[in-house]
């Protein structure tokens, strides 16, 4: 039964993260056991209840039974919240090893992915979606199990008691489960719109209130609402559509259940009537036909969550299908040397999906201890050239080369280990200034961070933060200002100690203070380093040792920056006599 209850693409997620906790499920099947048992005795109490007082037994007879049922029914309870207690253990257990691995797996996508699902879609995939599968993973299976074992025995009783009343009470609820099973594929389609339309809301709450500021200070906060409101529009059309789909399934086994309890009342009114069965056996009868519609109904209460958890569950399915774009380097895979590393474009092409090339022939070598400053207007592929050399894309067409080795052939981690991204917004968690600027790696010694703040020349903003490393920052970096948050990005690249530095230079407003504190910190994480900087600023291109500069993709001029600054007719002249920074804002 539950084959045909529970959709196909549950059935992997209920294997991988319900089963492992086989000892906690065989205790609920212990309950279920217990439970079912009481709940059968209940009838038959009541029937040797009402022929003992018909028969004119003693008090004691019938105290000894009224007794007995009593406990019974206090022993369902307690078994009960026990069920209770255990089951939503095994799903807060099963449910957040979900979301562990649904993280891991989003963080393990290439930039492509991320670039097509905002941070609060992601949320309600890892999150919202897990949770529609709370009810699954902690009691519906154990129910279902129970109400189809409770089931199979009112109904062998039954046919005990009598084999047309038996006979009659299997086809009931045989068509009852029929009518449910076809109804609940058409309400799986309903869920899993409402689970799109859900994400799609939380998607735009997260880029609406990430930009609260613009959308204030630009006076958009009225065409924000009415955008908000239509997404809420439409989350209501689709849940009540879905709604509306199981109060129909519901609904439908309610009207069934209730001709179903009359008939079986009226066959064994029949055979009181003309087989002489005793009052108590009509009623145990009555008992055990009404007894029989509780597991029908809670099937059928119990469609809403599992449709729900189905479409959840297909909506996970589809997240884990999806597979990173980059390749994975064939084995045996290289590593990258523990110096500082040669670059080389080898007639790179690139293009995002199957847009124009944004990227066209770029070809130059940068030797190794170099620093290379890479200009260019907006839209000329500077930044673009950065992600390739961290290899978040590959080229569509030629190879991208650092230590000799071409970068689809080097292992990831090496990678990770070996080139150092500093990106223009720099993200800083609500953490301690140890986590931030180590990354979580307990196994980075205080010593060796204070050390990285010292050669930085950071000791004077260390000095600033009440409690050092053990300062919680807020979250974003909130209480830190854009140079700080950049001084600390250095600190972490530093403490990474790369033999490759790729440097996208901040261009917000600092103050001088802060700025030359800036400027100490990047010359000393540069020293004995190659480095590739997206140029902002005068100071930066002082620091560089050749220059490329990039116009529509290609490369415009690239040489040594003294050669440059000698042609008066080079491009890096013209920049400089236009003025840079107004020239590449």
């Amino acid at each position: 039964m539950a084959s045909h209850v529970t959709p196909s693409f549950v059935r992997p997620l209920l294997r991988a993260y319900v089963l492992p906790h086989a000892g906690w499920l065989a205790l609920l099947g212990v309950f279920l056991a217990g439970t079912t048992a009481l709940q059968l005795s209940g009838p038959l109490l009541t029937r040797r209840f009402i022929d003992l007082a018909r028969g004119g037994a003693g008090a004691g007879d019938l105290a000894w039974t009224a007794g007995a049922y009593v406990a019974s029914a206090v022993a369902v309870q307690v078994i009960s919240v026990a069920d209770s207690y255990v089951a939503g253990g095994v799903a807060w257990r099963a449910t957040n090893r979900l979301r562990d691995d649904l993280f891991l797996h989003c963080m393990r996508l290439d930039l492509p992915f991320h670039h097509e699902h905002t941070p609060g879609a992601l949320i309600e995939r890892i999150d919202g979606d897990v949770t529609t599968l709370q009810n699954l993973f902690s009691s519906f299976l154990v129910n279902l199990a129970g109400n189809i074992l409770l089931l199979i025995c009112v109904l062998a009783i039954l046919f005990a008691v009598d084999w047309r009343i038996g006979l009659y009470m299997t086809l009931f609820a045989a068509l009852v489960l029929t009518v449910l099973h076809r109804l609940r594929r058409r309400a799986v389609g309903a869920w899993r719109v409402e689970r799109q339309v859900s994400a799609e809301l939380f998607g735009y709450l997260e880029e609406v209130l990430g930009a609260t500021e613009d959308i204030r200070s630009s006076g958009a906060t009225p065409y924000a609402t009415r955008a908000f409101q239509r997404r809420s529009r439409a989350l209501r059309r689709a849940r009540l559509r879905a709604f509306v789909v199981v109060a129909v399934v519901v609904g439908m086994t309610l009207a069934m259940l209730e001709p179903g309890v009359a008939g079986a009342l009226w066959l064994a009114g029949l055979l009181l009537e003309r087989h002489g069965v005793s009052l108590g056996t009509v009623y145990l009868v009555f008992n055990y036909a009404v007894l029989l519609t509780g597991p029908l109904e809670h099937i059928g209460h119990e469609v809403r969550d599992l449709q729900s958890a189905g479409a959840g569950a297909a909506r996970i399915a589809e997240l884990l299908a999806r597979q990173p774009v980059l390749d994975e380097p064939a084995l045996p895979a290289a590593s990258l040397p523990d110096h500082a590393l040669p670059v080389a474009f080898e007639r790179v092409w690139f293009a995002y999906g199957d847009g124009e090339p944004v990227l066209r022939d770029v070809r130059f070598e940068l030797p190794a201890g170099e620093v290379l400053g890479v200009l260019g207007p907006t839209g000329s592929g500077k930044t673009t050239l950065a992600r390739l050399l961290v290899r978040f894309y590959d080229p569509g067409r030629g190879a991208v080369r650092i230590g000799g080795r071409d970068l689809r052939e080097v292992r990831r981690e090496s990678l990770r280990a070996h080139v150092a991204l500093v990106p223009q917004e720099v993200q800083l968690m609500n953490a301690t200034v140890r986590d931030n600027l180590a990354l979580f790696d307990a196994s980075v010694p205080d010593a060796r961070i204070l050390q990285a703040v010292e050669d930085l020349g950071l000791a004077s903003l260390m000095a600033r933060l009440p409690g050092g490393l053990d300062t919680v920052l807020a979250p974003g970096g909130a209480d830190l200002s854009a140079g700080e948050a950049q001084l600390l990005a250095l600190a972490r690249a530093l403490l990474l100690d790369p033999g490759l530095v790729v440097l996208d230079e901040a261009s917000s407003r600092i103050d001088p203070a802060t700025e030359r504190m800036l400027d100490a910190a990047m010359d000393r994480l540069l020293r004995g380093r190659t480095a590739v900087v997206i140029a902002h600023r005068l100071s930066t291109i002082e620091r560089a040792d050749r220059i490329l500069v990039l116009e529509h993709g290609r490369v415009r001029e690239e040489g040594p920056r003294a050669a440059l600054l000698a042609d008066g007719s080079s491009r890096l002249s013209e920049l400089l006599r236009a003025g840079l920074e107004e020239t590449l804002a």
